[in-house]
């Protein structure tokens, strides 16, 4: 029986296709407001102080898990991509093993899956977060974007000077450096395949998370800020000067906080 993976002609092609649909499903999901209740559209205004807008009328109070499955879906939209050398090279280095489970992609999902289990840890963080500062009025009930120009200011800050700290640059290299991650931490069997996707989401979450906490500023389902932030974290860990990206944008958002509790 012809197998799917070689009627479409390469099992690599089969994991890219699976990386796109994953990444496709999760972007329609946000734009249909992940189960806020709202629009995505209606929720995305381009502005660099929030806080400054007006609120809008009412508020809104989904589940704890439908939070977190918001949360979780945007970390899979945003992240996923500059995961996708590491899979695809995974699924490359099994081929050379000529094993039965070498030509199967299940190894590759199962790798996808522990990626994406670190992230669920932090949306859990995240949803609970939101869950408190929502009642505070420091975030907007509706639009969920800051509404104060304190808060605002101390993540950019915050983020900003995580940018240059050891611990960034300790996960980044991970990030940025596939091969040399799969020769360190490779393990045998599905369990392993999960383990080291679980492990790699762990430097990604410690990379980024900080990051992902700027959607507290310019609004959780605010689609401007979740693409502009979906670029940084490709950039800084795809493209050769990647690196220099990161630190020049920790500047960046440094500056941008002072002039936040200016406006």
């Amino acid at each position: 029986m012809v197998s799917l993976e070689k009627i479409i002609g390469h099992e690599r092609v089969v994991t890219a296709l699976g990386i796109t649909v994953v990444v496709a499903w999760s972007w329609l999901y946000l734009w249909t407001g992940a189960g806020t209740g709202m629009s995505a559209r209606d929720m995305t205004a381009i502005t660099l102080f929030p806080h400054r807008l007006a609120d809008g009328a009412g508020g809104m109070d989904p589940s704890l898990p439908a939070v977190i499955l918001m949360w979780w879906t945007m970390m899979i939209a945003m992240m996923t991509p500059s995961a996708a050398p590491l899979i695809l090279l995974y699924r490359r280095v099994l081929r050379q093993h000529n094993t039965d489970e070498a030509r199967s992609s299940i190894p590759s999902l199962f790798l996808l899956a522990g990626y994406l289990t670190a992230w669920l840890a932090f949306s859990i963080c995240a949803a609970t977060l939101q869950k408190m500062l929502q009642p505070t009025g420091l975030i907007s009930e509706m639009m969920l974007w800051s509404k104060s120009a304190p808060l605002s200011a101390c993540l950019l800050a915050v983020a900003g000077l995580y940018q240059f700290s050891p611990l960034k640059r300790a996960c980044l290299k991970q990030c940025r450096s596939p091969v040399q991650f799969l020769t360190a931490h490779w393990r045998p069997g599905l369990a392993g395949s999960f383990l080291l996707g679980m492990r790699h989401g762990i430097y990604c979450v410690g990379c980024c998370w900080l990051l992902m906490a700027l959607l507290f500023v310019g609004g959780i389902m605010n689609l401007i800020w979740i693409a502009a932030l979906s670029l940084i974290v490709f950039v800084e860990k795809i493209v050769p000067w990647g690196e220099r990206a990161g630190r020049a944008l920790g500047v960046v958002l440094i500056a941008w906080a002072g002039v936040t509790l200016l406006v």
